[in-house]
């Protein structure tokens, strides 16, 4: 047994060894859990920000004064006041997303309780972003002309008064939701190219024949490989949480980072487990590359980690019960933004290790088989 935890250690340290004379593997382990962790957070298509507003203010009173009042950063740029002709010639130039003309004697009307409109237009060239800020637009106005009517004349009060509050997320700002599961994605790429790439870097280096005549089982090369990876992995998932998601974007990370870590831990036994399966099919790295596309996109996708999975089909959400990456994002959303606790993510952590056991049994026996194959 000794013997045997010995051989891993040191062919671990060869794997970091490998690694390290690796450039481009160590460029994308470091953009991936630094600047890319920024980058994905902040390039989201459908987040509203800054976005240019003219203001066409044809009534000039009290009440349009408080609606170009109410349209400020982070989602509008300052509104520029403009005539109806340079509006127009903007939106048609791209200068402005959005042009708000308010009609004359808008107040005036308000006040009479007739229904003036406003007209608002959107370049929907940018068809998200075009939908919500549209959105908030009409929030604005009609909010802004509510609270001005009912200071000057008797307006019925709704039967029903919605009061929302915002939990975890008050300000609903999307990096904090966007650099968490940036980081869950980034786990599970890495841990599967980098155990992926050890193995088939061996084959083309000629080195794994080197291994065959040590006295060596296949068990301990490849478990070799997959502390040895998922270690770099966890080392980088740690630092970009704790740097780059709560230092640079400043995200509130509500519950206990190292059961979130344990939770990390179990996910890459599974994942590197994934990585070594695939290194055994692929003959090279062009072709290990066309089977992560198929592989990696499904999981990355249909895990919760994009979008919901109560949007996906019933039969989607039952077969990706069997993928790691959806437990996974389960467990690292209930830990990370609500701030559970083992007591509630259990089944989770009970998932995952069944699926990495069974990932982990399926990808030794065709490691062994392959290994078979090259000795005769």
């Amino acid at each position: 047994m000794l013997r045997s935890l010995g051989n891993i250690f040191h062919l671990g340290i060869k794997e970091f060894r490998s690694l390290y004379r690796d450039p481009a593997m160590l460029i994308l382990i470091a953009w991936s859990f630094s600047l890319g962790i920024y980058v994905a957070a902040h390039a989201q298509p459908e987040t509203l920000q800054r976005a240019p507003v003219a203001i066409v203010d044809e009534d000039r009173s009290q009440l349009s004064m408080n609606i170009i009042d109410s349209i400020y950063p982070p989602y509008f740029n300052a509104p520029t006041i403009t005539t109806q002709q340079n509006a127009d010639a903007g939106m048609n130039a791209g200068r402005y997303t959005f042009s708000v003309d308010i009609p004359p004697n808008f107040q005036r009307d308000v006040l009479a309780g007739r229904s003036p409109a406003v007209q608002v237009n959107v370049d929907a060239t940018l068809v998200s972003q075009a939908f919500i800020g549209a959105g908030y637009l009409q929030s604005i106005v009609s909010g802004d002309v509510t609270d001005f009517a009912q200071r000057y004349r008797s307006v019925e009060a709704a039967p029903i008064s919605l009061e929302p509050r915002m939990m975890f997320n008050p300000n609903l700002t999307q990096s904090w939701f966007s650099g968490v599961m940036e980081i869950i994605n980034n786990v599970t790429m890495l841990s599967i190219i980098l155990t992926g790439a050890a193995l088939i870097r061996e084959r083309e280096h000629g080195t794994i024949e080197h291994l065959l005549v040590m006295p060596l089982t296949p068990f301990e090369i490849m478990v070799s490989k997959v502390w040895s990876m998922a270690l770099v992995v966890l080392l980088a998932a740690a630092f970009g949480l704790e740097v780059m998601v709560k230092g640079a974007l400043g995200v509130v990370i509500s519950g206990s980072v190292p059961l979130f870590l344990a939770g990390v831990v179990i996910s890459l036994l599974a994942t590197t487990s994934m990585g070594i399966f695939l290194g055994t099919i692929a003959r090279s790295m062009p072709q290990f590359g066309l089977l992560m596309i198929l592989i990696l996109l499904p999981l990355q996708i249909l895990s919760g980690s994009l979008t919901p999975r109560e949007s996906m089909p019933l039969l989607v959400q039952k077969i990706m019960r069997v993928a790691p990456t959806t437990h996974f994002v389960s467990l690292a959303q209930a830990i990370l933004y609500r701030g559970a606790g083992f007591d509630v993510v259990w089944p989770q952590f009970l998932a995952m290790l069944g699926i990495a056991a069974l990932f982990f049994t399926a990808a030794l026996v065709r490691f062994r088989r392959s290994i078979g194959s090259m000795q005769s």
